[in-house]
């Protein structure tokens, strides 16, 4: 009996370290939970039977790992769910605003946070392994990769609850952080307390959608979110939805903006995350001038890069067809009109076609 409470005591000490530990690694938040993703799987299977996911097949893949964490990761039993702010700067409307300039969602303006977090998360990791060595464990880290489902799991794990932009929000930090997750087979204790859901009555986030991308509250048609549309989706962007996406070229941060608990977020105290290149004011022009070589150069580290040079014009072509109409706009779109890429001779085709509409009006 006393060598039960004796483990007991340790496995608490050590779940009161690791969050320590997780605090000193930058993590706003740590906590231990062993999810039932029943109720959340369900939910998925209905999504996908909509068609919501549009293009990306692999939400729908790997069967049951997704939901069942030891078919993922053998032997698991906890997940350490964790956050970390990322919001670096504030003048997200004064951008959106401005139709010359290009707004890029706030989590991409500094390094890509995949490789921060999961460094991090191996660090600690590491931490927990050194401090029981004579224990085999299975663990393994992750962040917004592999089968996971990332926001159930906090949900669960009392980071948040998910509000009716489909999002994680926290009553103390509002939504602007990236989550991690450690898979391990270390039964440490877990932590009860869940935030309720606090969304109330308010429709700001799907009101508030540029392209109407929520059919109802805590239902997101990815194949409308410019999110999707401008990262995802590896083809021509709806012709219809163009117009409505004015000047977001790569994500949309339109829900978080008018979320009254993005009032309590706190700005990022992690330099990496910092904009760089000027991203966070540039002009659309100015990016539409970005040779490959520049764009690979200027998006180094960045998740920007993952979309590559040609969307990345098909992004810029749009903001620049939805910009106010302008001589210098329409010859660089030109400039560009026997482009190599039929996706980007398309796009660039179209935003022709609205400046030489808004200068004929004018």
């Amino acid at each position: 009996m006393h060598q039960i409470e004796g483990e007991a005591q340790k496995l608490e000490n050590l779940a009161h370290k690791i969050k320590s530990w997780g605090a000193s690694f930058g993590f706003q938040q740590v906590s231990i939970v062993e999810p039932d993703l029943t109720e959340a799987s369900e939910r998925l299977h209905e999504w996908l039977a909509k068609g919501f996911q549009g293009s990306m097949n692999w939400m729908a893949a790997h069967g049951d790992k997704r939901y069942v964490v030891n078919k993922l990761v053998d032997h698991t039993v906890r997940v350490i769910s964790v956050r970390m702010d990322y919001l670096a700067d504030t003048n997200m409307i004064a951008v959106l605003k401005d139709d010359n300039k290009a707004y890029i969602s706030r989590y991409a303006l500094g390094r890509d946070y995949h490789k921060i977090i999961r460094k991090r998360l191996a660090a600690l990791i590491k931490k927990i392994e050194e401090e029981i060595p004579e224990l085999n464990l299975t663990q393994r880290p992750f962040v917004d990769s592999a089968p996971v489902m990332e926001k159930p799991i906090a949900e669960q794990a009392g980071l948040g609850w998910i509000g009716k932009n489909t999002l994680l929000l926290n009553e103390t930090a509002g939504s602007w952080f990236f989550l991690g997750e450690i898979y391990t087979s270390l039964k440490l204790p877990v932590d009860g307390e869940r935030q309720e859901d606090k969304c109330g009555k308010c429709r700001a986030c799907l009101t508030v959608c540029p392209t109407d991308a929520f059919p109802a509250p805590y239902v997101l048609d990815a194949r409308r979110c410019i999110s999707y549309l401008t990262i995802e989706n590896k083809g021509p962007i709806p012709e219809e939805l163009r117009p409505l996406m004015g000047n977001r070229v790569f994500g949309c941060d339109d829900c978080q903006i008018r979320c009254p608990w993005n009032r309590f977020a706190s700005p990022t105290q992690e330099d990496d995350f910092k904009p760089r290149h000027n991203l966070d004011d540039p002009s659309l022009v100015t990016l539409f001038n970005w040779e490959p070589d520049e764009f690979l150069d200027k998006t180094q580290g960045s998740p920007i890069r993952r979309i590559g040079h040609e969307r990345w014009l098909r992004n810029l072509a749009v903001g620049l067809g939805n910009a106010t109409g302008s001589k210098e706009i329409l010859s660089e779109l030109e400039a560009k009109a026997d482009h190599p890429s039929a996706l980007v001779r398309e796009h660039v085709q179209w935003a022709i076609e609205q400046q030489q509409q808004k200068l004929n009006f004018e």
